[in-house]
């Protein structure tokens, strides 16, 4: 192996740890938390001289986009979704800026495939509120979601209600010719509402906790 610095040994050390830990690589503040480094700057500079050595590969063009070189195994594939916004797991919150969000890319996020279990036009949100709690869905997570128009009772979904241009992450059902979203905590009230005042626009697929 080329001959590394500590800073760089600590650098790749936890790398692997991280990676192994949670099937995608590090985001640069990550490593800069996770290794007590000064600034974002050095980590990059050590970053440089790791790729240099031929013990990592980076793609600049993607927030996690570091790979071990030499490692076991097929490295997870990893992919970038867009965060659109934030929804509420409480009390309903505006839509963000448009009806359908096509056009409010906050951020994005990147993931491993498993993560998102191979869905397509998957969109992310961050949750504000803690309704969700007892599906462990926290303020503060980020959801992962697919399109959709239609639900089967007890699905996860987020929902815009038309009369208050508002939109919810709940369980949804049907009850005659009304709506109920259900909250996941006991502490908190359904909403009921009609159903031509419901639309939903994606299906829950999974959650994620973001490093604090």
């Amino acid at each position: 192996m080329a001959e590394l610095s500590g800073k760089q040994l600590q650098i790749l050390d936890f790398l692997r740890s991280f990676i192994g830990d949670k099937d995608y690589p590090p985001s640069i503040r990550d490593i800069q938390e996770g290794c007590a480094i000064s600034s974002t700057s050095v980590v990059d500079y050590n970053l440089r001289k790791l790729e240099e050595k031929g013990l990592i590969r980076r793609d600049r063009e993607v927030s996690r986009g570091i790979e071990i070189l030499g490692s076991r195994g097929r490295r997870p594939r990893v992919v970038e979704i867009p965060v659109l916004g934030s929804i509420a797991a409480g009390q309903p919150i505006p839509v963000p800026s448009s009806e359908r969000w096509a056009n409010d890319t906050e951020d994005t996020v990147v993931v491993t495939d498993d993560m998102i279990k191979g869905r397509a036009n998957v969109f992310a949100l961050r949750v504000k509120g803690t309704s969700m709690i007892d599906d462990l869905i926290d303020d503060g997570d980020i959801v992962f979601l697919e399109p959709c128009q239609a639900a089967q009772d007890g699905d996860k979904v987020a929902v815009w209600l038309k009369d208050r241009g508002e939109v919810t992450l709940k369980r949804f059902y049907r009850e005659g010719g009304r709506v109920r979203l259900q909250p996941a905590n006991s502490t908190m009230k359904p909403i009921y509402t009609t159903a031509d005042n419901v639309e939903i626009q994606g299906r829950f697929i999974s959650s994620f906790r973001p490093s604090a």
